[in-house]
């Protein structure tokens, strides 16, 4: 499961899916992204060259964290000051404690702490992966360093990096890291490039307008959550799979139907749809649509943001 779980030339951006999961490639002068293995729950990870430190965004699994750190050192000499958790999944947040006992800080906006003390140590101590249980924490490790003015801002005589919040979309404490010099956006899993989106602690109606808002930067490079990276289609995307879903569920629901008319169900997993949407959203459509359509369809028809639904 995943979650729990231009100003410069085109030329200068690798923006082709020339990426492969686990590699790690240098995107333009100074930052990184390595495309996480989803075979092994990993999410992506970038890494940004400051002056004198480097600040990688998000902590990965365990085994994630454990993985860019050897990616790093072929690039690399300088120490790892910052690392920014998007939010409190597991596969971004649940590697903290690697990177700060390698002497890192976590940093993150103070929604995703507030995340933390909503649903920890339940999901932690159901976790089955032999990374996470080796650390023999009793819960997870919250970000160190938290925010709340947006944006936040990491700055030398090199780069700068603002830190913001548009909304509750994926998660009530999703972060974006913005690079405005290199027009590079990395969104965490607020937006993903493919089928690859959890939508259990979200707010599915707000999503399209925080994905309009991180529109308005005009980002040139986006490092999403998931996926290969790409430009600001992955954020128009997106985007349109959230719009054409919630205007779809809609109006099933005004047509009177019921949640099983919609979706049919096998025990608790649900199999089928009725609800089809527009070709240019369809590469955010996989496996979990009927499940997703699902969550649609309570969020719209009970009035309350997924994520404030009862979790099964």
């Amino acid at each position: 499961m995943f979650g729990f779980g231009i100003l410069l030339t085109v030329a200068l951006f690798k923006t082709r899916s020339e990426a492969q999961p686990g590699s790690f490639t240098e995107v333009t002068k100074g930052i990184w992204f390595r495309e996480g293995n989803l075979m092994l729950g990993h999410c992506n990870n970038t890494v940004i060259e400051m002056k004198d430190y480097l600040v990688v965004i998000d902590a990965n699994y365990p085994s994630g964290a454990r993985a860019v750190m050897e990616d790093i050192k072929k690039v690399s000499s300088k120490p790892v000051k910052y690392v920014f958790d998007t939010h409190h999944h597991g596969d971004h947040a649940y590697g903290n404690a690697v990177w700060t006992k390698a002497g890192a800080t976590t940093l993150a906006y103070q929604g995703v702490a507030e995340e933390m003390k909503r649903y920890e140590p339940a999901r932690w101590r159901a976790e089955k992966r032999p990374d996470v249980n080796e650390l023999n924490l009793s819960t997870a490790e919250p970000p160190q360093q938290t925010f709340n003015q947006n944006p936040f801002v990491l700055k030398d005589e090199t780069r700068k990096i603002e830190f913001h919040f548009f909304g509750w979309a994926h998660t009530r404490g999703d972060g974006f890291a913005w690079l405005p010099t290199e027009k590079v956006l990395a969104t965490g899993d607020a937006a993903t490039n493919g089928p690859y989106n959890y939508v259990a602690d979200a707010n599915l109606g707000n999503w399209p307008k925080v994905m309009a808002a991180a529109r308005k930067l005009d980002p040139q490079l986006v490092l999403p959550g998931h996926g290969p990276r790409g430009g600001v289609e992955i954020l128009k995307g997106q985007q349109l799979f959230f719009e054409e879903t919630l205007k779809a569920v809609g109006a099933e629901i005004k047509k009177g139907k019921k949640l099983e008319d919609v979706v049919t169900f096998d025990g608790k997993k649900a199999q089928l749809t009725t609800i089809r949407i527009a070709e240019g959203a369809r590469k955010w459509v996989g496996n979990d649509f009927p499940g997703q359509v699902a969550t649609f369809y309570k969020e719209l028809s009970q009035k309350t943001p997924a994520g404030d639904l009862p979790h099964n």
